[in-house]
């Protein structure tokens, strides 16, 4: 909040589907600022000097909004450019899109068996199939249905 409103950039870090009269790509965009913080934590292993290590803290401010609304805390280089600290903090979609799929498509909740090794097997394939399935994805888009 000290940085201040002036201090944001708009990003898009991504188009989606649902397009608007306003928003005719479907661009997924919001003012961020990322600044450099050293975190309080005594568990943190401490630098040379005795400092703790500098990360990225990113804020989001969208437009409207009295205050930040999200924040992440960012180990990435100090030489990132925003828009893929951005991209980036925003890919959460696309981890809980391979979760539904692997647990409703690929039968990750499936496992009734009583062993560690039974799990493991099941887990195992699971994860085998949703690296076939992400394969095809990326090489023959035409031959996975998505959903």
């Amino acid at each position: 909040m000290a940085a201040g409103r002036s201090a944001l950039h708009q990003v898009t870090w991504r188009h989606g589907t649902k397009t608007t009269l306003n928003n005719r790509f479907a661009s997924m965009t919001s003012r961020f600022i990322a600044l450099r913080v050293r975190p309080a934590n005594r568990d943190l292993p401490r630098g040379d000097d005795g400092s703790l290590p500098a990360e990225w803290l990113l804020t989001e401010w969208p437009t409207g909004a009295p205050a930040p609304t999200d924040y992440w805390l960012s180990t990435l280089p100090e030489t990132i450019p925003l828009k893929e600290l951005v991209r980036l903090a925003k890919i959460r979609w696309r981890i809980e899109h391979d979760y539904r799929e692997l647990k409703t498509g690929l039968g990750l909740a499936h496992f009734e068996g009583r062993t560690w090794a039974g799990w493991h097997h099941h887990m195992t394939l699971v994860t085998a199939a949703h690296l076939f399935i992400t394969g095809l994805r990326l090489t023959r888009p035409q031959a996975v249905e998505t959903g």
